[in-house]
Formats: structure tokens, sequence, C-alpha cells
């Protein structure tokens, strides 16, 4: 499970900017998940007691916003949301594209911390 991985490397760098701020507890850590991330949001939230047992962010919430997949049209139609997660064709032409502009995201957004 990957996501494990992933929401560590997240961890480690809300615990940097926790730090670096002087705080003394994390209490949310939020991050933005684009539905072409290959990642399950569910598993990173399922994962996030055991990743920040004994850390500052221990007790704290996991948060996530989903972002979905936004694609340009290649015969210039407007950017559309593809209904088939497989084939991203224009709803308008039926036109595939191949130009994904948003839904890859994988982002820390958000830190909340407690002042010590």
């Amino acid at each position: 499970m990957h996501e494990v991985g992933l929401l560590n490397q997240a961890l480690e760098m809300a615990l940097e900017a926790a730090a670096a701020e002087g705080a003394a507890k994390i209490t949310k850590i939020k991050l933005r998940i684009g539905a072409l991330a290959g990642v399950v949001p569910e598993a990173m939230a399922f994962a996030f007691d055991v990743v920040t047992k004994g850390t500052m962010a221990e007790g704290g919430e996991f948060a996530w916003e989903e972002v979905p997949v936004i694609c340009r049209c290649s015969q210039g139609c407007p950017d559309f949301q593809p209904e088939d997660s497989a084939i991203f064709a224009c709803p308008q032409c039926g036109q595939p594209s191949w130009q994904v502009l948003q839904g890859r995201e994988l982002n820390l957004i958000e830190v909340e911390v407690e002042e010590s």
C-alpha cells in the first residue's frame, strides 16, 4: 500500500512546517488528491493514526479535498470533466483528449497547529 509511504512524506513536510512555526501540536493535515493520483484517500485516512503515533500529529485529523479530472478538448470545445475514467472523450464532439488540466494532484495544502 503506497498510500502509507505518501502519507509518511506528507507527515514529514507537516512536521517540518510545524516545527518551523514553533507549534506544540498538529491538529489537522489536509491533502488535495486528484482522481488520477493513484491514491485511495480512505486508505490514507485509515493509516493516519498508525503513521502519526508518537509524533506531534498524534490524535490529529486527516482531511482531503478531492480534485476531479478536467480535460481540454483537442478540437477547441470547452474544457470538460470526462464521463468515462478510461477514455477521455469530449462530450460535445467525441474526440479523445490527451491534455489533462487537473486530476493528478497530490499536495499538502493545510496544516493546522496549536501554539506551544
